[in-house]
């Protein structure tokens, strides 16, 4: 009897694990973000809330090899290390190339897929790479002498990614069937089939049955859209509760690569496209995590803390973090927390006050101090530089942007080095502002500072007041107002 407990409790252990390994990465291929071989691919697939990326080997057409500019050991490195840094994966390298362009055709076949494994390598040990067979024509699977020759092809190959611990993920037009003797004819464990929902859609296929048929261990990756209609959230042909389901069942794991389901009435919306289609996917396949920052709304007045998430809420709009939740909520909590605790350090001080403590004001100086430099530690975690300096602006009401346009429209003749005063006081104004306890202070530290440009600006021979005349009737001419 003790023996078969240890035996369950073993068959248990293994079934957790199992059921703990099963895991899903949702990226985005670079090529179709308009970003393929670009530094910026890695912000914006962080941005839209994506895991990771398909990293594309760059454009082929008449060339003999690749555009790859990740040969270069240098620009390998940046890219890598700018990746790392944004806590962006490189899910699969992609030959996107060959769409157009017929493995059979190619000469060189052996040298575009070298150039591809290196790739993987110096991107940090990549483990797929796509091979599309798109560029072989739609027959090549029923001409024998054309499949002949890309059978053969493909096994060299498959044995050279093998070699290497990698695999060469394939699309073609087959079902499961087809695929599964397409595999066998290739004879190598480097060859596996890059599943593709946009092709079972074309071929009728139920793509649930088609996966269970094909096989696991047969699906090294996935392109997991249709092609450009809706957003797969919208699209019949696409049931994802059902199709992760499958794949629940099947215990397979890892990438789901949004390729297309672009909405054809905004087609160059890469923001609202892919970051519509990622935040979908993992709210199907459970992947998008609980905020890391938890917001301090215990004890709160309930109607206090829902303005104070509006407020919070018009920097993430600001960032286009709304349907992000990795990045979004967290960023949210951070703005949210910010409000509360200055009304907590100013509710401190007052009570202080009241209470006859003279150093009621240099106790909120002091919390205000360690506060504001960790408002900025806490959304440098999340956000890039230049977007943690958009949160300040929304929450000090645009102020230094409206009052340095306005001054430059105001003084045409500003130099640059006058201009990069105003800017750099504006900015040190917003610093003090954003410490400020209500709207009415934090405008009162910018007139403050709007004094000392004018004093400036009078010091360098501007008759401010009289540019201030000639600036209105020209934003009345305009149909303006001030």
């Amino acid at each position: 009897m003790r023996k078969l407990r240890i035996l369950c409790l073993w068959a248990l252990l293994l079934a957790y694990g199992a059921a703990e390994a099963q895991q899903y990465q949702v990226g985005v291929c670079d090529w179709m973000i308009l970003k393929r071989q670009k530094l910026g691919e890695f912000e914006l697939a962080r941005y839209i809330g994506a895991d990771g990326v398909e990293l594309d080997m760059g454009s082929l057409g008449q060339r003999k090899e690749f555009d790859n500019q990740l040969r270069n050991p240098a620009q390998a490195a940046l890219f890598k290390h700018t990746a790392d840094s944004l806590d962006i994966k490189i899910g699969a390298v992609a030959m996107s190339g060959m769409y157009a362009q017929s493995l059979a055709g190619r000469d060189n076949y052996r040298e575009l897929v070298e150039d591809c494994l290196n790739t993987m390598d110096v991107m940090g040990g990549v483990r797929v790479a796509f091979l599309p067979l798109g560029g072989c024509g739609n027959n090549w699977a029923d001409s024998l002498p054309l499949r002949k020759v890309i059978v053969k092809r493909l096994h060299e190959v498959g044995e050279m990614a093998k070699a290497r611990g990698k695999v060469l993920g394939i699309d073609t037009p087959l079902d499961a069937k087809g695929n599964k003797k397409l595999l066998k004819e290739i004879k190598s464990d480097g060859i596996a089939i890059f599943y593709k929902f946009q092709t079972a859609i074309e071929l009728g296929l139920d793509i649930c049955k088609d996966m269970q048929a094909l096989g696991a261990k047969n699906i090294c990756a996935i392109h997991a859209s249709n092609t450009d209609g809706v957003w797969i959230q919208n699209d019949k042909a696409l049931n994802m509760p059902a199709i992760k389901a499958t794949l629940d069942k099947m215990q397979w794991s890892g990438w789901l690569f949004i390729e297309r389901s672009r909405d054809v009435n905004q087609v160059r919306n890469v923001k609202n496209n892919y970051g519509s289609n990622v935040r979908y996917m993992k709210e199907i396949f459970n992947s998008v995590p609980e905020p890391e920052v938890k917001l301090n709304a215990d004890g709160r007045d309930p109607e206090y803390v829902n303005n104070i998430l509006g407020r919070a809420k018009k920097c993430t709009d600001a960032l286009d973090l709304t349907w992000s939740s990795a990045i979004g909520d967290n960023v949210r909590n951070i703005v949210a927390n910010r409000y509360f605790e200055l009304n907590d350090i100013y509710a401190e001080r007052d009570s202080l006050k009241k209470a006859g403590n003279k150093n009621a004001s240099q106790v909120a100086d002091s919390k205000l101090y360690r506060s504001h430099f960790g408002f900025e530690e806490k959304l440098s975690k999340y956000l890039m530089p230049r977007h943690v300096e958009r949160v300040k602006d929304v929450m000090t009401f645009n102020v230094v942007k409206v009052t340095y346009d306005a001054y430059c429209d105001m003084i045409p003749t500003l130099k640059d080095d006058e201009k990069e005063q105003i800017m750099r006081w504006l900015r040190e104004a917003r610093e003090l502002a954003i410490d400020e306890e209500s709207s009415n202070k934090k405008h009162a530290v910018f007139n403050k500072y709007k004094g000392r440009i004018n004093n400036f600006l009078s010091a360098r021979g501007y008759n401010v007041q009289k540019e201030r005349e000639e600036w209105e009737k020209r934003v009345k001419a305009r149909g303006g107002r001030l």
